[in-house]
């Protein structure tokens, strides 16, 4: 909170003496927006008097599948302004209007229908920006942009659209409230702006100006509108208050042999969301006791690695506008495993200490109190961020803590140089709890990260350079921090990692450090080579997300780019990578090359192939053993095919299959997974996933046993099938009334077989020599069968813009049995759907006030 304080002080003082406009640049191509003396009607047509007196703008050239090629058809717009709006009129001409590709889907679902997108960049920094984009049914969808080419999916404004379809082909007319968007405190403004036109049926598009996939950045290729003089800054007050009517399954804590020992409890609370313009370019989004309810469940997973799983965040509060607080770290091209120091889904987490204090009744979700982010520019490309959230206490029984009171903070700040070309910014995060009695052996008490980023492009975005480092402290009780050395990100107790425990640590630092260098500009051949270093103390995961410390990883990439058409293909992409990976004293734990690639046909379906031939040379598993001596690894190969359907059809079928095998061909998996989507009109939908996953791992780790003074680190033969089904239906009725059915449900059992431990040599290149024979403890599970369903159906109704009501059932089963059962399909979803179901039902309304 301290720091929370003095750095906004000094975004205030930053805001004090930083209210300019930009600096002027003329290399841009231009568009003119003239005063409105009277707002348009919104209807699609250009009636108006403003748009009779508007100047057209037409020079659209084909960006894709041929960059720079004449567009197939004309497109034409005009752009008008008053002090609350700015007003744009596309036309896009069509001599077929009747074969006009149209889909009715929700807002922010694209389907297989034309589209003409605004995109404006209202700071005019080369680098952020706003895109509005509409199909010839008035489905609206919207971004904001973030790092010249990054796009937040979220975001969502409020702002009006209307289509037409007529004679000449369709039109689009917008108004965008100067409320929407951010702009400096100027008496004239030049924004970035940009206009893209997709022609679904040629599976064209077109822009102006010309958008280059050739060259790296969106925002920093749009062209300039002016004549954007006197309009209000709008300081402006967003209020959304919601209402939520719940009924939840809930376990009893007693109950009679006769009495079912579930029940059901109704629910209510209020809360709201906040939006206030503190000033035109600094904007603070709050949330009070916010539900998060009509948010779809995280997939079903069985995870037998040692490594946490990585879910994506679909909360809305902490999706939208969190661009500006991404930090990764060992993110490069070839691979990029979420790995950084901000993970936003720790925030209202499951409690941490759940497993040893609280039962079935007991609360399993951390309790979001506030949050509140402060986001903007305050200068000619300097964007500042502050976020803080606080999460209430959680007891489970016997009043016992499973989760802390905890605050969490991040401060970001970044400075953008020549137009967006380089920046440098930096980070600080901070993690606070209030232990107890409960929580104090288990938890640490505080962390906190600083971190420092260097972004560089030169010779018109082709080229980048990039750095950065940070480095972490964690504080606690010794029992805490000893703990933190000892699990399986840093594996201090590994006796060949060259690391010393200290269980009288309580404190524990680290730093890490990654260069890149690439090309990512210019018609075929882009490459970037990665460099990255974690200290074995490195710890980020009480906000961020890491995987693992004690590395180092040299990862480098080529792509081949055939953009051109040709009579077999519309484009290709080849994809050459090699990446070694070590641990800090110098332990080789990968050293791989893959190849990848992805065909689209001149039939619009695609193809994809590729390989990987990973453990090369002398490589070791240092964290195989979870503490144990490093193992080492035989070679892997990996194989993947894939094909997809023209998603322009009403019938669409996908085919991916992965397969590999290793340890000498010991062990070995396949992977298949069919998809369908079925569009038999164009506001229905049903998408269709299935996945059957066969792994017959010789070498899964089964546990660490502890016997006569010695820890046996043993290892199995698994035997593993899993297999998923996803359905979705979406019927849409109109842009703003719409349902939504998902179900899930998901089958994975596994069986161990020949247990043996690591012998003395657990680095001999005889694969049989790694082991010797054991037999685990009396009584220890063999096997495993886990069922789950995930079912979420949502009806989602925009009864006015801005303020929605949702109505949500949710809808879940789950077992685990810990001994492994033969048994066929219809057997293994028969005992799913016979086990218990817990529904909730949720009413939620949400009103915009502005």
């Amino acid at each position: 909170m301290r720091l929370a304080r003095l750095f906004l002080l000094l975004v205030a003082a930053a805001a004090a003496h930083a209210q300019q406009a930009p600096s002027r640049t003329t290399k841009y191509q231009q568009a003119r927006a003239i005063r409105a003396d009277k707002p348009p009607v919104i209807d699609g047509a250009d009636t108006d008097d403003v748009w009779t007196r508007a100047s057209a703008n037409s020079d659209f050239l084909e960006f894709q599948p041929t960059e720079g090629k004449a567009a197939r058809f004309k497109t034409e717009f005009k752009v008008a302004y008053d002090d609350r709006n700015l007003y744009v009129f596309i036309r896009a001409f069509d001599p077929h209007p009747d074969s006009i590709m149209t889909a009715l889907t929700r807002r922010d679902v694209r389907g297989p229908s034309d589209q003409l997108k605004v995109m404006i960049d209202s700071y005019n920094d080369k680098r952020s920006g706003f895109e509005f984009a509409v199909n010839p049914n008035g489905v609206k969808r919207d971004y904001a942009m973030y790092n010249d080419n990054s796009e937040d999916q979220a975001w969502d404004g409020v702002w009006n659209a209307s289509t037409k379809i007529d004679s000449l082909g369709w039109t689009a007319e917008y108004q965008i409230p100067f409320s929407q968007l951010r702009y400096a405190n100027a008496s004239e403004h030049v924004f970035g702006f940009a206009i893209w036109r997709d022609i679904e049926r040629f599976k064209e598009r077109t822009s102006w100006p010309l958008y280059r996939s050739s060259q790296a950045g969106m925002s920093s290729q749009m062209g300039e509108l002016e004549g954007i003089r006197d309009i209000t800054p709008f300081h402006r007050l967003e209020v959304v208050p919601y209402a939520v009517a719940k009924n939840v399954s809930v376990a009893k804590t007693a109950a009679s042999a006769s009495e079912s020992p579930w029940g059901r409890s109704q629910q209510g609370s209020v809360g709201a969301d906040v939006k206030y313009g503190i000033t035109p370019n600094l904007t603070l989004d709050a949330t009070v006791n916010p539900d998060f309810g009509q948010v779809e469940a995280d997939p079903s997973v069985v995870n037998l690695t040692a490594f946490e799983s990585f879910f994506q965040e679909r909360r809305p509060f902490f999706v939208e506008g969190t661009g500006l607080y991404n930090f990764g770290i060992n993110c490069s091209i070839v691979t990029c495993n979420s790995e950084g120091l901000f993970y936003s889904r720790r925030i209202g987490r499951s409690p941490q200490l759940f497993n040893r204090y609280a039962d079935a009744a007991s609360p399993n979700a951390s309790p979001i109190l506030g949050a509140g982010k402060l986001t903007g520019r305050v200068g000619n490309g300097f964007s500042v961020g502050v976020l803080e959230a606080v999460t209430g206490r959680v007891e489970g029984m016997l009043g016992r803590t499973t989760e802390p009171k905890t605050s969490y903070t991040v401060l970001r700040a970044q400075q953008d140089l020549r137009d967006g070309q380089t920046s440098v910014g930096v980070i600080a995060t901070g993690v606070n709890r209030a232990l107890d009695q409960w929580s104090d052996a288990y938890l640490r008490r505080d962390a906190y990260v600083v971190g420092s980023s260097l972004t560089h492009r030169w010779s018109r975005s082709r080229y980048e350079l990039t750095a950065n480092a940070s480095r972490s402290v964690v504080n606690g009780s010794r029992q805490s921090v000893f703990s933190t050395q000892t699990n399986s990100v840093h594996l201090y107790q590994q006796a060949d990692a060259g690391q010393v425990l200290d269980s009288t640590r309580t404190s524990l630092t680290g730093d890490e450090e990654q260069i890149t260098f690439g090309k990512f500009g210019g018609n075929m051949i882009h490459f970037q080579s990665a460099y990255d270093r974690r200290s074995a103390g490195y710890e980020i995961n009480d906000l961020g997300y890491l995987r693992r410390a004690n590395q180092q990883t040299f990862n480098n990439w080529m792509q081949f780019a055939f953009r051109t058409p040709t009579s077999v293909y519309r484009s290709m992409t080849a994809n050459i990578n090699a990446w070694e990976y070590w641990t800090i004293s110098g332990l080789q734990i990968e050293q791989a090359v893959n190849t990848n690639w992805h065909v689209n046909l001149q039939n619009n379906m695609w193809v994809h192939f590729g390989g990987t031939i990973n453990k090369l040379g002398s490589t070791y598993s240092d964290n195989a053993a979870r503490g144990g001596p490093a193992v080492r690894i035989m070679p892997q190969y990996n194989y993947n095919v894939g094909w997809q359907g023209d998603d322009r059809r009403h019938v669409v079928p996908m085919l991916f299959v992965n397969a590999g095998n290793s340890d000498g061909g010991r062990s070995h998996y396949l992977d298949i997974s069919p998809e369908l989507q079925l569009v038999p009109m164009s506001q229905l939908q049903f998408d269709i996933t299935g996945d059957w996953y066969v792994n017959h791992d010789h070498t899964q780790w089964f546990g660490n046993f502890q016997g006569a003074g010695l820890t046996h680190y043993s290892f199995a033969r698994l035997e593993q099938h899993t297999r998923s089904l996803g359905v979705r239906v979406s019927y849409t009725a109109s842009p703003t009334l719409s349902l939504q059915v998902y179900t899930a449900p998901f089958v994975s059992r596994g069986q161990y077989s020949a247990v043996r431990e690591l012998s003395a040599d657990p680095r001999s290149m005889n694969y049989d020599s790694q082991f010797i024979a054991y037999t685990p403890p009396a009584g220890t599970s063999l096997g495993f069968d886990v069922l789950q369903l995930r079912s979420t159906s949502l009806v989602r109704w925009e009864f006015r813009p801005g303020s929605t009501l949702f109505a949500v059932w949710t809808h879940g089963r789950d077992g685990y049995d810990p001994a492994f059962s033969e048994r066929g399909l219809r057997a293994d979803y028969n005992d799913l759907f016979a086990l218990h179901p817990n529904n909730t039902f949720l009413l939620k309304m949400a009103y915009w006030l502005n």
